[in-house]
């Protein structure tokens, strides 16, 4: 490669950049297999271990994979195989076993639920949102986003929209230290700044039965910008174009 300025410089960088973290960020299958479920539900792998069904109406549960999962994206699909019912159905970021119950958690819960209702004394609202859970997840918390549950935030177009019978959604989660990112069909429904705590990813589910989530994918999150990684690279090629330079100027 001949780079005569700067600007050949930091194009040189930007692909040589592009290369390293396209290689490091190539999505990979997830077998859940070695997944935990907690609370009052009935999760049962299907065939390759790649997709799992809630199949019961009952109180909170979630099924999650037992590891640390902050600086990864995750994606799949969910879908409601059935027509009864109108409740809850998400996902659970920086969980660690038996927080349903700890009175010490600090997780983030996204939850979307299909249509208002009254219910354990609480109103739970349609539409998709994001809360942080400290403490114990009691059936009123978890249905009203009240007590232990405070919502963060609504998604920008589906905050309070359902999700329909029936029908398959693919879903995108961006999980950093500072960073929560949610996409439903391709399109950014939540993104909050902030300080996450590190745990496990999950599945959620509350008063929903029959709910399936399928062809999960995993991949690591670059963690240093693009811009970043020119200037990291840049020194680098500076000096190879100094020393470079020298040589000429020494066989001459």
């Amino acid at each position: 490669m001949k780079v005569k300025n700067i600007s050949q410089v930091i194009a040189a960088c930007i692909v040589v950049g592009t290369a390293l973290f396209s290689s490091a960020s190539i999505a990979g299958n997830v077998d859940l297999s070695s997944w935990a479920a907690e609370g009052q539900g009935n999760w049962g792998l299907l065939s390759g271990n790649n997709a799992v069904n809630q199949a019961i109406n009952g109180e909170p549960t979630v099924f999650f994979n037992k590891q640390n999962s902050q600086g990864t994206s995750l994606s799949g699909e969910i879908k409601v195989q059935t027509s009864s019912d109108d409740d809850f159905i998400g996902f659970v970021l920086g969980y660690n076993a038996g927080d349903l119950t700890n009175n010490a958690a600090d997780y983030i819960l996204i939850d979307w639920k299909q249509g208002d209702q009254n219910a354990y004394n609480a109103t739970g609202f349609d539409g998709l949102a994001i809360s942080r859970v400290t403490g114990a997840l009691g059936s009123t918390d978890a249905w009203g986003h009240t007590g232990n549950v405070e919502e963060l935030a609504r998604a920008s177009t589906l905050g309070s929209t359902g999700w329909a019978d029936n029908t398959l959604y693919t879903f995108d989660l961006i999980f950093t230290s500072s960073l929560i990112e949610v996409s439903v069909n391709g399109n950014t429904e939540l993104s909050i700044t902030g300080t996450f705590n590190d745990g496990s990813f999950g599945f959620y589910n509350f008063s929903q039965g029959n709910v399936l989530y399928a062809g999960i994918e995993q991949q690591v999150v670059p963690q240093v910008p693009l811009p970043a990684a020119v200037f990291m690279f840049l020194p680098a090629l500076l000096g190879f174009m100094g020393l470079r330079r020298k040589a000429k100027r020494t066989l001459a």
